[in-house]
């Protein structure tokens, strides 16, 4: 994908007035989608400007407040959107993460598709992470595992603020022997990106497992999902680790 997002040198200039091989949606007529920058194609949602400054600038704009990251962007609320960059409107900022979320259960209609084999902390990073790993809030989640490894069944145990998450055992174990799963993997985000686990962490962990052990159901692993300061979608594993 295209992700050249240089500032273009007609910045004062409307768009309408650029050549027409450079205006986005005529780009994408002439040379398809996958021409486009990142910058150029959010552009297109904007569809105008905001006063002394184009579309393209804007997208440009909006891409650099967050680090040139469209996971960071997507991450992004309506009023914090209008907060930060002055004269741009609710329609716009609604079209632009709308559209973003949009691509993001894409991916995971995608994944919800395939048989999904959960053999290794990767293959369940694979299967939750876009799920929740670019929520602005922590949420706690389960998926349960037959006796082939696949996963029967999804679901979302507890949600809390931006640093914790309450969860109940009760729900966990009664999802589990509804969806007669002989194995649990959990997994929580970590908004900051901070993918240490807290002693919070390892203590419902140890809990969850003690538990799984009196019902003969396993608890295979615990992920901590984030996305690194560096843009790049990163997990910390209890079970790789050693503390499960």
């Amino acid at each position: 994908m295209a992700n050249n997002d240089e500032p273009i040198s007609t910045s004062n200039i409307p768009i309408s007035q650029w050549a027409e091989e450079d205006r986005p949606r005529e780009k994408m007529l002439a040379n398809g989608k996958k021409a486009l920058t990142d910058s150029e194609l959010i552009a297109i949602l904007l569809r105008t400007g905001v006063k002394g400054t184009t579309a393209i600038e804007l997208a440009q704009n909006l891409l650099k407040h967050n680090n040139n990251s469209l996971s960071d962007l997507a991450r992004m609320e309506v009023p914090e959107m209008m907060r930060n960059f002055k004269g741009l409107g609710m329609a716009k900022a609604v079209t632009v993460l709308a559209a973003l979320e949009l691509g993001n259960r894409m991916v995971f209609e995608n994944l919800k598709k395939k048989e999904e084999i959960v053999k290794s902390s990767q293959d369940f990073f694979d299967c939750i992470a876009a799920q929740i790993i670019d929520l602005p809030h922590e949420e706690f989640w389960a998926i349960f595992l037959n006796q082939r490894n696949k996963v029967t069944w999804k679901q979302c145990i507890g949600m809390g603020g931006l640093t914790q998450t309450t969860v109940d055992p009760r729900i966990l174990f009664k999802a589990a022997i509804e969806h007669n799963a002989v194995a649990i993997a959990v997994a929580h985000n970590h908004p900051s990106g901070n993918l240490t686990p807290s002693q919070a962490d390892k203590t419902l962990t140890q809990h969850l497992s003690e538990g799984g052990k009196l019902l003969h159901i396993k608890i295979i692993d615990h992920l901590i999902v984030g996305i690194l300061p560096s843009g790049k979608r990163d997990y910390f594993s209890f079970s790789e680790n050693g503390l499960l």
